[in-house]
């Protein structure tokens, strides 16, 4: 399959979406950030070349002034917070989880109110309100106590439920993870998660479709697939990219 028939599919998409004169939203969220590195100056280029907003979820315990002043200089950047320490909790025969029920919930509440005091230090009104759970996962009994620590909005993986206590602002493609694969995804597969997403969205679903990206775990094949994704998206009348806190208005 050539990279022009893997890419066919979404520009039919979108080209549906133009022809019935509406645009898909769009959203990027990057994890796990810590510290400048070559990995994330490769993120902060092709999203800044191609002027497309990006979250970064970043490590509080684990962060510090280093990251805070390189992003002062991308305008395009919005921070949020992963988490506190991004340290798994759970035994070793369960998924991982740093916000699990392994500890009582004042302590791990407690480290995400610290965690967002930390940021907040560090990057002022360049921080969204936005807690991004480490491996996208934390314990139901959390949920509604989330807002008194001083976040309003939840971002995980997957389509977003109704009747959560707090704001939903999800993830639904992962460029690099799935279940049966980790890194060196076929790009003709992540095409076809977002056209799925695409399709849903068109069908009435108005929660936008979020694009979850790891760079310090990048290869040549998420570079290349993110290059094409923003050629064949920004300047298409049926997309949009848009910034987390333009979405949360």
């Amino acid at each position: 399959m050539t990279d022009d028939e893997i890419w066919a599919p979404l520009r039919q998409e979108l080209d549906r979406w133009r022809l019935a004169d509406r645009q898909a939203r769009l959203w990027l969220r990057d994890d796990d950030a810590i510290e400048p590195t070559d990995a994330l100056e490769s993120l902060l280029r092709i999203t800044r070349q191609s002027s497309v907003p990006l979250t970064i979820a970043v490590i509080p315990a684990l962060t510090g002034e280093a990251l805070a002043t390189r992003l002062s200089r991308e305008d395009h950047a919005l921070v949020a917070v992963h988490g506190w320490s991004h340290a798994n909790h759970a035994g070793p025969d369960e998924k991982k989880q740093e916000l699990g029920r392994h500890r009582p919930a004042q302590v791990v509440l407690a480290e995400l109110r610290d965690g967002l005091v930390t940021l907040e230090e560090l990057y002022g009104p360049t921080l969204v309100p936005i807690i991004v759970p480490p491996w996208n996962r934390i314990s139901e009994e959390l949920v509604p106590q989330l807002s008194a620590q001083g976040f309003d909005v939840l971002s995980v993986f997957g389509r977003a439920k109704a009747g959560s206590p707090i704001r939903l602002l999800n993830t639904h493609v992962d460029v690099v993870n799935t279940r049966r694969q980790r890194g060196d995804r076929p790009h003709a597969d992540l095409v076809a998660e977002l056209v799925a997403e695409l399709k849903a969205r068109f069908g009435g679903d108005d929660e936008p479709v979020g694009m979850l990206t790891h760079h310090l775990v990048h290869g040549a094949s998420e570079w290349e697939f993110l290059t094409r994704l923003f050629e064949e998206t920004w300047h298409h009348p049926g997309a949009v990219w848009m910034s987390a806190r333009d979405l949360l208005r």
